[in-house]
């Protein structure tokens, strides 16, 4: 179950073109039995995502989850204790239900200071150290400053990078459904 934002909510084009469709379809192709949940909205934040999970947990029962948030809580300036404790939550809820978490950290803009910045790609560490979750890659790391891989808004990704997103998160998810 892939819990995120609009990230991974294939904001801007149809959700067959998002990553979250590619990752199921390579799966497939690879001969790994999943089904793929794609739980992610659009503008969520991570306190959004916690509200949400307990019905998801219930209603998907997943063995991975996909922690795909905290963009948007950084984006508004969130508190960053409140950040980690909310993610910290999810992951710890997400394991008490017997699932293996995958947490993918998130980066802002540096307009939002070098402390702020700098505490808000920490806050992922702590997260992933504290709880024993696996902290997988920065999602848009190949092509985070290529202007031409986004949207018009300048932070959302194209259809065209929706492959190079999969392809950098693609290993850990193969690692954590072959661990089960």
């Amino acid at each position: 179950m892939i819990l995120g934002d609009s990230i991974s909510a294939a904001y801007g084009m149809s959700l067959e073109q998002g990553w979250v469709t590619l990752l199921e379809r390579r799966l497939a192709e690879d001969g790994i039995e999943a089904t793929v949940v794609n739980a992610s909205i659009s503008g969520e934040t991570s306190g959004g995502g916690l509200r949400r999970l307990p019905q998801l947990l219930n209603e998907y029962t997943p063995t991975l989850v996909v922690v795909e948030l905290g963009g948007n809580d950084g984006l508004r300036g969130f508190p960053l204790a409140t950040l980690r404790r909310t993610l910290s939550a999810i992951v710890s809820q997400a394991q008490a239900s017997g699932a293996q978490v995958l947490l993918l950290p998130m980066e802002i803009p540096p307009n939002y200071g070098q402390r702020y910045t700098r505490g808000f790609r920490q806050t992922f560490e702590q997260v992933a150290k504290e709880t024993g979750c696996t902290l997988g890659p920065f999602i848009l790391e190949s092509f985070a400053t290529d202007a031409g891989m986004k949207q018009p808004d300048g932070i959302h990704p194209t259809a065209a990078a929706q492959p190079l997103m999969l392809d950098s998160v693609y290993p850990s998810i193969v690692a954590l459904l072959e661990d089960q």
